[in-house]
């Protein structure tokens, strides 16, 4: 399940961002209107945060682009708590609205309640061609294969892969979703944990046909 993050406040952005990724999701952030728009094209995300007062353009006129291409759930943030604003937010597509400040528990029951309404809970496996992740189980079935556990890290490594099957993923955005920006992460980790999953996922882990190095980062092949 993927989710884009978009906010001004960096602080806030990689809160949510952090919180959303400890419960499972995948997370893309923007800094700002045009970020936004942009990675909603690049990136298909199941739902969207989006603040309201951004630069470049603001949450409104986001939305309303959003909603030209997609009704992909919106939950609209901001600091005013104005009912003009709520209802202008809902008027534009947007499905919630949540006044800053809010806890991260908050944020995320209330997206957890947006994805049952849409009837897209982040329960299910998230499976491309032959590779299939169960992000209740902690485990991964390749094929007719027997699953098999992954750890915490070895998890959110191989969601990101997947969310981008065939397609590589630089390192530093994998930094970002398996450790997050609070608690680091760097590259030496980073090629540790590919070892040890492809010492789990491979046939033969020196000759790695499903977790491939690519272009400044790694690719999961699914086919």
């Amino acid at each position: 399940m993927k989710v884009l993050v978009a906010d001004d406040d960096a602080d806030l952005r990689d809160l949510i961002a952090f919180t959303l990724t400890q419960s499972g999701y995948l997370v893309i952030k923007a800094g700002d209107g045009p970020a936004a728009v942009e990675h909603f094209e690049r990136e298909s995300p199941d739902l969207v945060v989006l603040d309201i007062n951004m630069p470049g353009m603001n949450g409104f006129q986001v939305c309303e682009a959003i909603r030209r291409r997609s009704r992909v759930p919106v939950m609209m943030l901001t600091v005013r708590g104005e009912e003009e604003d709520l209802v202008r937010a809902l008027g534009l597509g947007a499905d919630d609205y949540l006044n800053k400040p809010f806890s991260p528990r908050t944020l995320l029951a209330r997206i957890k309640a947006l994805l049952r309404r849409a009837g897209m809970e982040n329960n299910s496996p998230l499976a491309s061609g032959r590779v299939s992740l169960d992000l209740e189980e902690y485990s991964v079935t390749i094929g007719a294969g027997a699953p098999v556990r992954l750890t915490k890290l070895e998890l959110r490594l191989l969601q990101m892969l997947l969310a981008n099957a065939g397609h590589s993923v630089n390192s530093e955005r994998l930094l970002v979703q398996v450790w997050g920006h609070r608690s680091g992460g760097d590259r030496q980790l980073l090629k540790q944990l590919v070892h040890r999953l492809r010492q789990k996922i491979e046939i033969d882990p020196a000759a790695p046909a499903l977790l491939r190095t690519a272009a400044a980062g790694y690719k999961l092949m699914v086919d």
